[in-house]
């Protein structure tokens, strides 16, 4: 486990104020599943009222943002894939790792159910029969935090979806809210985390068909760019950033960001 003492993250936050009231931007390389739900918009006024410090974020499929921030190409990482954000930091890459909030993954699909599986818990067991059934199932196929976790899935069934491309299963190579799209488009299953579904607004006959699974939990972590590694990194500004997201002023944000009424991130900084 790679994490950085509490303590020193509160030093890092009190540091935050006039010095910060003019430095330039610092870059947060995330995922498309935390912008598009709105989350900096929420929380980002919020940060650079308290502190000065301005924040530009890159979202992205996360194996794409964590290759960006190795190439020094941002100041902070916001990702969701735990295994790669922990090799990030053991490579030198990254100053230390923290859990910050977590969601799930939930499967949907159309009305009709073509694979049988609406109200399934068993996620792997779902993909089995989606696969068997020949049923249509689009994929990012983006190496991001969740095509990450869509093929973790399908190893686990036993089923190597790939020999089906271009067949069942169509790869769009595209982020969460187009794959989301070309799902519906189509008639596909797709893996989707729940905060990029609530706040989808064109699910015509689309419903959750498969949620619940231990399997489907979704850990968000944030990890400052070593500036070891990228001597250019803002350090000072990312540092201050993180101990904000990981402070109860920070978590609380995250848990004040809903949609429709449904709060779509759920803090767990202090958990670990």
């Amino acid at each position: 486990m790679f994490t950085r003492p509490l303590g020193a993250l509160c030093a890092a936050l009190c540091l935050a104020g006039p010095a910060f009231a003019q430095d330039d931007r610092i870059i947060v390389q995330s995922t498309t599943s935390t912008a598009n739900s709105g989350l900096y918009d929420h929380i980002l006024p919020r940060f650079e009222a308290a502190t000065g410090i301005r924040v530009s974020v890159v979202a992205v499929g996360t194996g794409q943002a964590i290759r960006n921030a190795e190439n020094c190409d941002g100041d902070l990482l916001l990702v969701h894939a735990k295994p790669a954000e922990e090799a990030f930091v053991a490579a030198g890459h990254g100053s230390w790792r923290r859990d910050l909030m977590y969601n799930d993954f939930v499967i949907v699909g159309p009305e009709a159910d073509p694979a049988g599986i609406a109200g399934t818990q068993d996620a792997e067991a779902a993909l089995a029969r989606i696969a068997e059934a020949g049923a249509l199932f689009a994929s990012r196929g983006d190496d991001s935090g969740t095509h990450k976790k869509e093929m973790a899935l399908w190893s686990a069934s036993g089923v190597s979806p790939e020999g089906a491309s271009g067949t069942w299963y169509r790869e769009t190579g595209s982020g969460m809210g187009a794959t989301l799209n070309a799902a519906v488009g189509m008639g596909a299953y797709t893996l989707t985390d729940r905060a990029s579904w609530i706040s989808y607004e064109n699910r015509q006959d689309f419903a959750v068909q498969v949620e619940g699974d231990a399997d489907l939990f979704n850990q968000y972590g944030v990890i400052p760019v070593s500036a070891a590694h990228c001597p250019s990194v803002k350090a000072e500004a990312a540092e201050v950033f993180a101990g904000w997201l990981l402070s109860d002023e920070g978590q609380a944000a995250i848990a004040g960001h809903e949609v429709a009424g449904q709060q779509l991130f759920f803090p767990n900084a202090g958990a670990e």
